[in-house]
């Protein structure tokens, strides 16, 4: 009996031994959590593709000890998932898309961040006979009407709402002029390339995400330089009266540091192939 109540004892004490190293395991876990520092950002396939992040995000952390999640997909999707607060920042490049999401009260600010341009890409053989033109209307009608292979992405981020502008600029419905010649996809931008790259297509790409593009193929510029191919992207904090779980403070530190002298200088500093892919202008 006595051997009894010592082995009860015995087990007693080891179960709250394990309890006890369990809790303090827990414990300790959460501390360690609530030391990391890390925040979402809602992006564009552009700003990742690109290779753009991959170089800014690690001096950012570097600089601020706080993490950053990137979810990158079309404007329209980035602005969607801030509008659920599934997002602390969004990073997106469509200013009328951006300008309603600030008037329905779904973000804070908008800062202009950088610049770049669109390209129309095609191939070399060039079927519409655009290569060379500054005016991309001009180009797209001869796209129409010539019914050479155009890929879109379809995904309703700022290069699809950029490209059916340009279209609408062009005077052409693409309601009634859209055949088997223009192929929607409904994908970001490497996606298009690659596609158009196969096809020998032509389609409306980001510069930044072009020139960090390996799979040309036969593909090449062959109009660029038209005001209308300018490429804004802006910066916003979401609005955490909205959305309680974003997190502000963290948030408003990663808009701040892009805007700063820092942030600025880092954007500009980075090349592929020695070409500056995007341009800093950063605004109050």
């Amino acid at each position: 009996m006595k051997r009894f109540v010592t082995l009860v004892a015995s087990l007693a004490f080891s179960s709250l031994a394990f309890s006890s190293l369990a809790f303090s395991s827990v414990v300790f876990f959460g501390a360690a959590l609530a030391q990391e520092r890390t925040i979402t950002v809602a992006s564009t396939t552009s700003t990742e593709q690109s290779g753009l992040f991959g170089y800014l995000l690690p001096r950012f952390t570097a600089a601020t000890g706080i993490g950053v999640k990137v979810v990158a997909v079309g404007t329209g999707q980035a602005l969607d998932i801030g509008r659920r607060g599934d997002a602390d920042v969004v990073f997106v490049h469509d200013k009328v898309a951006e300008q309603k999401f600030l008037a329905e009260g779904f973000g804070v600010k908008r800062h202009d961040v950088m610049y770049n341009d669109f390209v129309v890409i095609g191939p070399k053989a060039d079927p519409a006979h655009i290569a060379g033109g500054k005016d991309v209307a001009d180009a797209l009608r001869k796209i129409a009407e010539t019914r050479a292979i155009f890929v879109s992405r379809g995904d309703r981020s700022g290069t699809h709402e950029a490209e059916l502008r340009l279209w609408k600029e062009a005077g052409i419905d693409l309601a009634s002029a859209k055949g088997s010649w223009y192929r929607e996809i409904g994908q970001g931008m490497g996606a298009a390339l690659n596609m158009a790259s196969s096809a020998s297509a032509y389609l409306l790409s980001d510069r930044g995400t072009w020139l960090s593009f390996k799979n040309r193929g036969e593909l090449a510029v062959l109009t660029e330089g038209d005001r209308r191919l300018f490429n804004q992207y802006g910066v916003m904090l979401v609005n955490p009266a909205r959305h309680a779980g974003v997190k502000a403070a963290d948030g408003q530190a990663f808009i701040d540091w892009l805007v700063s002298p820092q942030g600025q200088k880092t954007i500009a500093d980075y090349k592929v192939g020695g070409e500056q892919l995007f341009f800093p202008n950063a605004s109050d």
